[in-house]
């Protein structure tokens, strides 16, 4: 994600002012605050020195709260992500929605494609809100839905099951980052990483 939000600032340039911050002690306030893969509780006394705190979100809230939704969601099957843009509050993933996209995933995607596709609508919904910061009218999760929550990813998670097909784990493996969490399996006492790559011709 940092490669688009350096090239979206150097498109803002003369337009707004913008702090791109690795640390909440790096907060200076002002109109917008966005959390984007934030793992620091952003709490209400930062909030506040914004107008708005928004979060970017992998899901079609409420449905999904919690971590890596999307990435939950493709090894359960999905063929398409909904990236939710919503007000940041204590209570994990439960804000007010200003707006909803989605995009298909196709199912030969690969991990770095599907980020792709992810940064792709993140930074539509940050055009949408700064664009529609006046005008936007945020609406209520509807409740009426049942809440699921999806929990924190470990490298247990991307161990891969040598006896069953590659064909019945593709989505597992293909979500998987080579570089940060590789799919990987054990056999004859010894542990194997798997790297997956798409061929030419």
């Amino acid at each position: 994600m940092n490669d688009h939000l350096l090239k979206w600032i150097s498109e803002q340039q003369g337009q707004h002012q913008i702090e791109l911050v690795r640390q909440k002690n790096e907060l200076s306030g002002g109109d917008m605050l966005f959390l984007i893969s934030c793992s620091e509780i952003i709490g209400s006394e930062d909030r506040s020195a914004y107008r708005a705190s928004l979060v970017l979100h992998a899901s079609d809230l409420p449905r999904g709260r919690g971590w890596s939704p999307h990435i939950w969601q493709i090894i359960a099957g999905a063929n398409e992500v909904t990236v939710s843009l919503l007000e940041a509050e204590d209570k994990v993933d439960s804000g007010r929605i200003w707006r909803k996209v989605k995009s298909p995933i196709p199912k030969h995607a690969l991990w770095d494609e599907i980020n792709e596709h992810l940064f792709n609508l993140e930074i539509e919904l940050i055009n949408f809100a700064v664009s529609e910061f006046e005008n936007v009218r945020p609406a209520e999760q509807d409740l009426s839905i049942e809440i699921s929550y999806y929990p924190r990813r470990t490298p247990f998670d991307s161990k891969i099951d040598p006896d069953e097909s590659i064909a019945s784990q593709f989505d597992k493996i293909r979500v998987c980052d080579p570089n940060r969490f590789p799919a990987f399996f054990e056999l004859h006492g010894q542990k194997y990483k798997i790297i997956l790559e798409k061929m030419s011709g």
